[in-house]
């Protein structure tokens, strides 16, 4: 998305590899939280309050310009491609995913989406990377592997894929599409005003979708823990996550913004060492150490 403009939120500079560290904390804490809320709060529930939350924060700023309807129009198949993608698809097939695949096997995949990012760059976009960049990219990949892995091999060899490990890899394909198809959003519209009409594409694309699970009889168990987790979830990752990651993305690029996405599982070890008591072991060193040194190599020029 287009930087932001002197109306939209963030109006200062902000050093863009700030914000998009910032997006992937809230990510961390949103895939902990579809894990942990699965049996309260069913997928497409989550993924439909979650952008119902974020529409409504984003619709006061985003109002003011009105009068780029036009500009918006003139590119509705952009619009309507990344609403489907970035919006309706990527956090629900996470969702999904989480149902029935575990934290570990959801952040490890996840971790693919820079490759998949690269690889979509280089054969519609024709982009590439230097070899440097490619090395800080593979290492960085190590480094989430390891912590993933806990520093043994023999844990990767272990893990097998189901159901939910398939619907995690639909996402990672959806969020890289998504990633490289910012280049194609129509311009001179308002961020604000580009992530409301995003986020209205993908409510219409889940509305009926959560009608039907809700028909299926699954429905939000409403308690105190189950209401702030959809604030949470509407809020951080919904609402600045995105805001944030579409500002990273038009001033770093699709294949450095996502590079990112690696530090989810270096905040996964910090969230669980700071509210669940577990100490960092020195895999969880080595692979945060691996990381930034990838993502330093990658970002350095």
């Amino acid at each position: 998305m287009a930087a932001a403009t002197a109306s939209s939120p963030g109006r200062f500079y902000l050093n863009p590899y700030l914000l998009l560290t910032l997006t992937v904390l809230f990510w961390s804490g949103n895939m902990v939280l579809g894990r942990g809320m699965r049996e309260d709060v069913p997928p497409f529930a989550l993924a439909f309050w979650r952008w119902a939350i974020a529409f409504g924060l984003t619709l006061p700023f985003a109002w003011p310009h009105r009068r780029q309807w036009p500009l918006l129009l003139s590119g509705w198949k952009a619009v309507a491609l990344l609403g489907v993608l970035g919006v309706g698809g990527y956090n629900t097939f996470a969702y999904l995913a989480l149902q029935s695949t575990t934290a570990t096997n959801a952040v490890l995949l996840n971790s693919f989406i820079p490759v998949a990012t690269i690889a979509i760059s280089w054969a519609f976009l024709g982009k590439s990377l230097r070899a440097v960049e490619g090395l800080g990219v593979l290492i960085s990949l190590i480094g989430a592997v390891t912590i993933v892995a806990r520093g043994d091999p023999a844990v990767l060899a272990g893990l097998a894929l189901n159901r939910g490990d398939v619907w995690m890899l639909v996402a990672v394909l959806t969020w890289a599409i998504y990633t490289v198809g910012l280049a194609w959003r129509p311009t001179g519209v308002d961020p604000m005003l580009m992530l409301a009409a995003l986020t209205a594409v993908g409510l219409l694309v889940l509305a009926p979708i959560y009608a039907w699970e809700m028909a299926g009889g699954r429905s939000i168990h409403l308690h105190p823990g189950s209401l702030l987790s959809l604030a949470y979830v509407g809020i951080f990752p919904g609402f600045l996550g995105y805001v944030f990651y579409n500002r990273g993305v038009a001033q770093v690029g699709a294949n450095r913004a996502s590079l990112f996405i690696h530090l989810m599982p270096v905040f996964g070890t910090a969230l669980s060492a700071l509210f669940l008591g577990e100490i960092p072991q020195a895999y969880h060193y080595a692979g945060i150490a691996l990381i930034f040194t990838g993502i330093w190599l990658t970002t350095r020029h």
